[in-house]
């Protein structure tokens, strides 16, 4: 079977791309990154070259570039070269000049993908960078997860010559006279990839010469057992994560049964960027830290009672929204608040509106969130409450507490635990001569 066929197949088998997708090829100049652009063109695919010039080599930099456009010319591919000062990137980002390449190529190639209206982007590594890829992740704390080397797609991006070692790479370029420059920078052990390479390797195969074969049906083999951890654990989530609106709830009794567990616990709470560190945190507080918050990069988990409450974090909102006169309109918590003049005195029993005295309201009035020191009057009553006692008797969590919007009238009264209760003071009465409804909806 050619390679061409292979490609065609691996394409079917790992369900990369479809028919009539658009793809971007990022190519280097190298050749691997040559030949699939060949591949891809034998193949019909509907295809754009992206160029990445980091200045980092000089002359060399500017005649990879030269060749690529002269070859991407020849395929009858458009092609786009983008020019990255790469060194002040570093600098000023205080980042590895390896890892400001990365962080500046995979945005263009995003933007570019946008912009030319292609579905995916084609990254050109092979079967011995999946190997190298493992090898290095043993020196990093990765799980089963770093094991399985490198996948074939992972969202946008595709690996389309994965199934080729870097033998048949260097065979078939020759066979098809593809161009290609060699980047001195690969046969530089100071970089970590390359020693593994160049070094390890070698020694591994002096011990195993079938070591490359050996480890890639390991490889096999962890990802199976990963795809069986993940069945496990997903069914077992979604028999503790119950889904309430925008909150998931985990009962913390039935979590303490998996206590012992820790790396269970974890992976429950992968999906949703939690550190190992902060779970072993969660695990050892599970029976006595009511309150505490954990957080992640995306998600908030709080330890309430009974229950742990898992939500996503909010966008930064204004700590509170002055509201100037009676025609004012507001948006506050993804919520609109506005006011209407009310002909006669109805009651509407909504939560999402009250009736109030219109001689009692002074402008302006403030939306905000509850302060620790708040009291008001709960409507049909005559003393004074403290809104944190009125929450604990509504057994509100920290979460929906942050999420109930308190008015405040220009005095400092408060008027209306938004959605909840009204302040007495403000009520309807007979002595009213005229209603103003608060909406907040």
């Amino acid at each position: 079977m050619s390679v061409s066929e292979r490609l065609k197949q691996f394409i079917i088998e790992k369900e990369l791309l479809d028919q009539e997708d658009r793809v971007l090829l990022a190519v280097s100049g190298g050749k691997d990154s040559m030949l699939m652009a060949r591949l891809f063109h034998d193949l019909e695919i509907n295809c754009v070259i992206a160029h990445c010039n980091f200045q980092l080599r000089a002359d060399e930099s500017d005649k990879d570039e030269a060749l690529v456009v002269e070859y991407a010319e020849d395929l009858g591919f458009p092609v786009f070269v983008k020019r990255f000062e790469t060194e002040d990137y570093a600098a000023q980002h205080k980042v590895s000049i390896q890892m400001a390449a990365r962080e500046l190529r995979y945005q263009w190639f995003e933007e570019l993908r946008t912009e030319q209206a292609c579905q995916y982007i084609a990254i050109a590594q092979h079967a011995n960078d999946h190997l190298e890829t493992m090898l290095f992740n043993l020196t990093r704390s990765t799980g089963i997860q770093g094991l399985l080397g490198i996948q074939a797609k992972r969202g946008v991006i595709i690996r389309p010559i994965l199934f080729l070692s870097a033998n048949e790479v260097a065979e078939e370029v020759q066979r098809l006279k593809v161009p290609y420059r060699d980047d001195q920078s690969n046969f530089s052990t100071k970089y970590a990839r390359n020693k593994i390479r160049l070094e390890i390797i070698p020694k591994f195969k002096e011990i195993q010469p079938d070591f490359e074969s050996i480890l890639e049906h390991n490889i096999k083999h962890f990802d199976e057992s990963q795809r069986f951890i993940q069945n496990q654990v997903e069914g077992i989530r979604n028999s503790l994560f119950q889904k309430e609106g925008k909150q998931i709830k985990i009962k913390v009794m039935a979590l303490q049964d998996y206590a012992c567990d820790h790396f269970l616990i974890f992976e429950l709470f992968k999906p949703y960027n939690f550190q190992r560190n902060v779970i072993e945190d969660l695990i050892t507080v599970l029976d006595r830290g009511m309150g505490q918050i954990f957080e992640s990069t995306s998600h908030e988990l709080l330890l309430d009672r009974d229950d742990l409450i898992l939500r996503q974090k909010m966008d930064e909102r204004p700590s509170e929204i002055t509201i100037e006169n009676l025609t004012a309109k507001v948006n506050y918590k993804s919520k609109d608040f506005y006011i209407l003049e009310t002909q006669g005195k109805e009651i509407v029993h909504e939560e999402s509106q009250v009736q109030v005295d219109a001689d009692l309201i002074k402008f302006p009035l403030v939306l905000r969130s509850w302060q620790l020191g708040d009291t008001f009057k709960p409507l049909g009553m005559e003393g004074s409450k403290k809104l944190s006692d009125y929450f604990i008797q509504k057994k509100l969590n920290r979460f929906q507490k942050e999420e109930v919007p308190i008015l405040v009238n220009a005095d400092g009264q408060l008027i209306w635990v938004v959605g909840m209760r009204l302040d007495n003071r403000f009520k309807v009465t007979e002595n009213t001569k005229k209603v103003l409804t608060l909406v907040y909806k």
